[in-house]
């Protein structure tokens, strides 16, 4: 297998898909600039780390420095990106990968504790067939393979696609899952989250509104009976007053008359 990258001033990025074991001729050309000097010097590197012995001096020819290097890829610590990298900074990367999966869940799945949940895992039918599927848990670092226990984990594998069910879940069983479609030169992971939660957790929020919605109704009760009680006690202060001018009317009335019957006697 041959990838060529053309370089001027620009770094470029080249995704190689790998599928087995291979020879890889990886070929970089410089555009020479304004200075056109002779020769420049230049280096290959494997992950940002320069490969042992080589580097060497790049001779102009054509108007283009030309670097070449032969890689046997033969298993998956092999892959990863490899760069050829020209003394003026301009460099070109090869990622070299098994075939990605095309659609990545961004958001967990979630369960219920004490229930079951099945995790989908797909490849795309443009993508090349897996030769077979694996599960694991763990992080980006430490993975440890699921094996099929019927009472715990399910694992059911077509062609393209795969699905493992976990079967009476507790909070332990939340975390990272990964499945992991199995190439010749190595696996292709794909990370899908679960979360574990208590039947209760999605009632708080409502809850918590409930609660809330009974305080405020509580207060609106309490301030309309002390307006209430306010309003009875200023209408009976009305009364009396009320009661008391007439009593007040009524003794002169009769005072009044009294003293006019006294004068006609």
């Amino acid at each position: 297998m041959r990838k060529v990258a053309v370089l001027k001033s620009q770094n470029s990025t080249q995704n190689v898909q790998l599928l087995n074991p291979v020879n890889l001729s990886l070929e970089c050309s410089l555009t020479a600039d304004h200075n056109n000097l002779p020769n420049i010097s230049a280096f290959w590197s494997q992950d940002g780390r320069e490969i042992p012995d080589s580097r060497l001096t790049v001779a102009l020819e054509n108007q283009q420095y030309h670097l070449q290097r032969l890689f046997y890829i033969s298993g998956e610590e092999m892959l990863g990106s490899y760069s050829c990298v020209f003394e003026n900074g301009v460099r070109a990367d090869f990622i070299l990968a098994t075939p990605p999966f095309g659609e990545v869940r961004d958001k967990p799945v979630v369960s219920y504790v004490r229930d079951f949940v099945v995790l989908p895992c797909k490849m795309e039918e443009a993508k090349p067939k897996p030769l077979s599927w694996r599960w694991f848990r763990g992080n980006k670092t430490h993975k440890e393979q699921i094996s099929e226990q019927p009472e715990r984990f399910q694992i059911h594998s077509e062609e393209r696609k795969s699905k493992l069910k976990v079967i009476n879940l507790t909070h332990e069983d939340a975390g990272v899952y990964y499945c992991g479609a199995v190439y010749a030169i190595g696996t292709t992971m794909n990370p899908i989250e679960l979360k574990v939660i208590t039947y209760q957790e999605p009632l708080k929020p409502f809850i918590g509104i409930l609660i809330e919605v009974v305080l405020l109704v509580a207060v609106i009760f309490l301030c309309e009976k002390r307006r209430s009680k306010k309003n009875t006690s200023k209408g009976n202060e009305e009364n009396v007053d009320q009661n008391n001018i007439k009593l007040q009317e009524e003794e002169k009335g009769a005072e009044e008359g009294s003293s006019m019957r006294q004068r006609k006697v």
